[in-house]
């Protein structure tokens, strides 16, 4: 099966702790999004806010040991076994060390540095 790739509706936001709480209010406050804090147990992510953004969900990671922001992205499959293989191929390795996923995902970056998580997609989804 070839895989075939898809963006995912889930975008990280990957905050250091001392701007945590300014931008979660930016999100509520300022744009008067929906903003709801969601329960983590996560070793690398200390809270999460979900925003409802349009057709796309932003969760606000409070991460203790980050300097800057990033952004993470979510990349969808139609079959990830083989998805894993060819982008191992291309030469593109899971990173599957950045943080706590389930055996069934992958982390993965472009040549720039964002972070995909890498998932199949539900057979109705496309």
């Amino acid at each position: 099966m070839d895989a075939k790739f898809k963006g995912g509706v889930n975008i990280a936001i990957k905050i250091p702790k001392r701007k945590y709480e300014k931008t979660v209010a930016f999100y509520r406050d300022v744009l008067k999004l929906d903003v709801a804090e969601q329960p983590i147990e996560n070793p690398t992510v200390s809270r999460t806010h979900k925003v409802k953004f349009g057709d796309n969900v932003v969760w606000l990671d409070c991460v203790d040991n980050y300097a800057h922001s990033e952004v993470w992205l979510e990349l969808k499959t139609n079959a990830i076994d083989a998805a894993t293989a060819y982008l191992k191929r291309q030469g593109t390795e899971a990173c599957d060390e950045l943080e706590k996923i389930p055996k069934d995902m992958h982390w993965i970056t472009d040549p720039a540095g964002t972070v995909f998580i890498l998932n199949e997609h539900e057979k109705d989804d496309g």
